[in-house]
Order: C-alpha cells, then sequence, then structure tokens
C-alpha cells in the first residue's frame, strides 16, 4: 500500500532560525517517515515582496542549504525549486477559473493589508499587488498538481489549505470525478511557541532571532543579548520565567534539564552562567550541521543541481496532474 502524500512550501523571505527550526524543518523533517514528502522552495511567492534578484537568489540557496544541512535526504524525499515547475503555473490559470473573487476577498493576507490600509487612511488596494491578491490560488496549485493528501500548516496557514480543498472539490463537482486530492491541513497542537531574545516569540519581524548557523563567536554574542531580570547570581531563581531556560528545554535532556533547574531554584545559576550553558549546547547541537550547510553554499551549483533534480522528479508527477485536467476540460 503507497503511503500517503505530505507537501510543504518554504518560502525564502529570511536568514532560518531556531524559531524555524523547531517550528517547521524538524518536525517536517520527521513526518517524511511516515509519509511520502514533498518539498519545495515558494521562490514565485516571495516575489511578492522581494524585487532584489540577487538578493532572492541567495536567499533561496541558504533555504536550501539549510534544509539540507538539517537531515532533508534528496534521495528519499522530493526537494525542487517552484520556479522549476512549470506545470504550476499552468494548472494556476486552470484553477483561476474555477475560483470565486470572494473567496479571494476572504484570504486573510488580502484582508489585513486592505485594513491596514483603511486604518492609515489610505487607499484600500494601496500597495496590493495581483500576486498578493492571487497568492491563494498559486499555493493551491503547488498543493493539488502533487496529489497531496496532508499538508502541515501553522494555525495562520490552515485557511490556505481549505481554499485548496474548496477549489479541488468545486472543479470536481463540475467535473463529476476525483481529477484532484482534496488536501487536508495539518496542525501540530504540540507545538509550542519559540521566544525570542526579549520573550516574545521569535520572529524576524521583531528582530529578536537567534540564526540557526552563526559562528561560534557571532551565536555566544547574540546569545548574551538575552534579556533577563537583575537578580543576582545566589538568589533563587523561577526557571518557567526565564527565556533563557525555555531556549535550553529546547536542546536539553530530562536529566541536564532537571539539574539547571534545581540551580536555578538553589540560587547557583547566574544569568552570565546560564547564558554560557545555553551557548554550549546550542553550539554543539548546531556544529555538525553548520559545517555542512557552510559546504553547501561554497558550492552554489551545487544546490541548484540538487533543486533541479528534484523538479525533474516533481514535473513528471506534474505534467500528469495537467494533463489530466486538460482532458476534463477539453483542452487537450
Amino acid at each position: 500500500m503507497s503511503r500517503k502524500i505530505c507537501l510543504t512550501g518554504i518560502k525564502p523571505s529570511g536568514t532560518p532560525h531556531i524559531g524555524n527550526y523547531f517550528g517547521a524543518i524538524k518536525p517536517s523533517i520527521e513526518l517524511a517517515e511516515h509519509y511520502d514528502s514533498r518539498y519545495f522552495i515558494a521562490d514565485y511567492h516571495a516575489l511578492n515582496t522581494i524585487k532584489d534578484s540577487a538578493l532572492l537568489k541567495e536567499l533561496t540557496h541558504k533555504l536550501a542549504a539549510t534544509w539540507l544541512a538539517c537531515g532533508l535526504d534528496p534521495e528519499t524525499m522530493m526537494f525542487y525549486r517552484q520556479s522549476d515547475v512549470p506545470e504550476t503555473f499552468e494548472l494556476t490559470t486552470i484553477l483561476m477559473a474555477f475560483t470565486s473573487k470572494g473567496l479571494m476577498n476572504r484570504a486573510h493576507a488580502y484582508k489585513a493589508s486592505v485594513q491596514e490600509n483603511t486604518l492609515t487612511g489610505n487607499d484600500p488596494d494601496a500597495g496590493i499587488n495581483m500576486g498578493l491578491f492571487t497568492y491563494p490560488v498559486l499555493m493551491a496549485a503547488d498543493i493539488l498538481l502533487f496529489n497531496t493528501n496532508i499538508v502541515p500548516v501553522g494555525k495562520d496557514q490552515k485557511q490556505h489549505v481549505e481554499i485548496s480543498a474548496d477549489i479541488a472539490q468545486s472543479l470536481n463537482h463540475i467535473y463529476g470525478k476525483e481529477l484532484l486530492t482534496v488536501p487536508k491541513p495539518v496542525i501540530s497542537e504540540t507545538t509550542q511557541v519559540i521566544v525570542g531574545l526579549d520573550g516574545r516569540k521569535m520572529s524576524k519581524s521583531y528582530d529578536n532571532v537567534i540564526p540557526l548557523f552563526l559562528p561560534s563567536k557571532k551565536l555566544r554574542k547574540i546569545i548574551t543579548k538575552i534579556v533577563t531580570n537583575s537578580q543576582e547570581i545566589e538568589e533563587p531563581k523561577d526557571p518557567d520565567s526565564s527565556h533563557v531556560f525555555s531556549l535550553y528545554k529546547l536542546f536539553a535532556t530530562p536529566e541536564e534539564q532537571t539539574a539547571a533547574r534545581e540551580r536555578y531554584l538553589a540560587g547557583d545559576m547566574g544569568w552570565g552562567h546560564a547564558k554560557q550553558e545555553l551557548f554550549e549546547i546550542i553550539d554543539a547541537h548546531f556544529a555538525p550541521m553548520r559545517e555542512k550547510y557552510d559546504l553547501l553554499m561554497e558550492d552554489p551549483a551545487h544546490i541548484d543541481s540538487i533543486l533541479k533534480e528534484g523538479a525533474e522528479k516533481a514535473r513528471t508527477i506534474a505534467a500528469a496532474t495537467v494533463q489530466r485536467l486538460r482532458n476534463a476540460v477539453g483542452i487537450d
């Protein structure tokens, strides 16, 4: 019996950080143990906001190198660049004919942009391009092209998968056959919020991130910036309210966590010592991945070749889907 298909798209919008690792990269790669997994770099999605060609190429290579360094195996998991699969865009055009404008009006990203414009007194559609407005249709094509059963997403992305399902069901109903697999979102209820340097959710928008593959010296320096209170070394500290301990738990074994907790409570752990221990455990965890990442980034052509090979595999599936749709709608 063939395994169900899992698909994840990753937008190259910035340097990956620890929040990305625990929130998306690690759980997505672990899913590959149970699903036929397909991962792609959504460079056309990034084009809505990134208009610097050199930057987009750099971010694409960084993102690909990150996932490869973190354990994505292109031999067992399909890994490709969205722009290398032109069938995506033909399917997008077909899907447009089955997507109501009202559905696009309700898309979260578009609604948020309109609301922001309204609050600032601008024209509701100021600065909104058609790429943003039709973003959910392109995402639907990304998903539906590969007969996807599940899409692991955060709660804020659940709507996009639901829109994809709506479009697929509409098209299937009109032609009276299961032309497209109806996908389901998978949201991990156990995924915790990863705190940043200031205690808020780690996010590039807050500028409070810890990038994944910083050299050791830079990693230590950024960890010293984690916000703490003014308690002295000998004062007992509450580990459960500490941003440092919250990050430490992500990497430590249960035994290491228990030992550190006891030192916090006993007043045997100053903030400087706590940050040093956090640095050491993060540095040790990512050192092998960092070495692989650095090697990959030294050879962008090799990264491109991996993505191209993945795209060749992807296009075999994509071509069959598009041909099935072309036959069904009378364009063959």
